[in-house]
């Protein structure tokens, strides 16, 4: 009895483990491949399958989703000669898991050796500089030499990116040097291109406060010209006005001729006023005035003797101090 227990237990273990190898459930983003007797059958894709037990045989499940590969630094010789480092990052995803599996060994080894020997072609027809500035270029030339070769391996390169260059320890002191050699020089230039623009502004500035200053200085002259000439016009409208006036009176006060005498007596020593007069030329008039005068008085009646000073002191107040000048006219 126990032998037989024993021997049911051991049948419906065997029973189960059958039914567990026969129904496969593959998950989401994986395939299996599944050989019949040792020769390929089929690739599962994502779901539950049935499989015969020993004699079909799932292989490890190929991840198909996109993968990044980020590839230890390879050691480039560029075309002048110099030693560079070189990280690269391959994108890429297996399109086809039965040629991922039988057409190459390792395929992830072989994206890795493929890449450092496509990036040694490529970079060593550069130089140091053209491998610094041209990693768009060395990008398209490696993605598009894996791509053609990995397609029969099942495997579709989608990017392929440079992550990091390294230069020798020299050439990195070099170029820093360089680097700031330029920085000094832009900056130089800068400040000149600055201090160049300010000359020209302050120059700019002067200039047109010149012409403001000089404008303004004109038209203050002009408005000087005016005032003094509007001035002058005013006088001399004054002065004729008043020379008018004082015509206009003697002619109506009808005064003698020896009235005229005595007030033009009387102008002449004003002639000689001011400090600068060093000179005094006597008119030639002076002895005609004076005969006249006396002429005058020696035909007078002593009553009309009396009384000429007095006529003529009255008036000549009111006519000399408005036109003295208008005596020497008529004179």
């Amino acid at each position: 009895m126990p032998i037989s227990l024993i021997l049911t237990v051991l049948l419906i273990l065997f029973v189960l483990t059958m039914l567990a190898k026969t129904v496969r459930v593959i998950p989401q983003g994986r395939a299996g491949i599944v050989e019949r007797l040792g020769k390929f059958h089929a690739v599962l894709n994502p779901g539950l399958h049935i499989v015969i037990p020993v004699v079909d045989r799932v292989l490890p499940l190929i991840d198909l989703r996109e993968q990044v590969v980020s590839f230890p630094s390879q050691s480039v010789i560029t075309e002048d000669n110099l030693v560079v480092g070189i990280d690269t990052v391959v994108y890429f995803q297996v399109t086809d898991p039965r040629s991922a599996t039988y057409e190459i060994t390792n395929y992830i080894r072989a994206v890795d050796e493929l890449t450092s020997a496509t990036l040694r072609n490529v970079v060593g027809g550069l130089n140091l500089e053209q491998t610094l500035t041209s990693r768009d270029q060395i990008n398209a030339e490696l993605r598009g030499v894996l791509d053609s070769t990995t397609g029969r391996w099942g495997l579709r390169v989608s990017r392929v990116d440079i992550k990091e260059i390294q230069p020798p320890v020299s050439i990195q002191d070099s170029m820093e040097k360089q680097m700031r050699a330029e920085r000094d020089r832009r900056a130089a230039i800068l400040t000149a291109e600055g201090q160049k623009q300010s000359d020209i502004l302050t120059a700019e500035g002067e200039s047109r406060a010149a012409i403001l200053r000089a404008e303004g200085e004109k038209q203050a002259q002009i408005l000087r010209a005016e005032g003094d000439a509007q001035s002058a016009i005013l006088r001399a409208n004054g002065e004729a006005e008043a020379v008018q006036k004082v015509f206009a009176a003697i002619h109506e006060s009808n005064p003698s001729q020896q009235l005229l005498t005595y007030q033009y007596l009387q102008t002449l020593p004003k002639l000689a006023e001011g400090d600068a007069n060093k000179l005094w030329f006597i008119p030639t008039e002076l002895g005609d005035a004076l005969r006249g005068l006396g002429n005058a008085f020696g035909t007078l009646p002593a009553s009309d003797l009396a009384d000429a000073p007095k006529k003529p002191a009255a008036e000549a107040p009111k006519s000399a101090p408005q036109a003295p000048g208008s005596y020497g006219i008529n004179g």
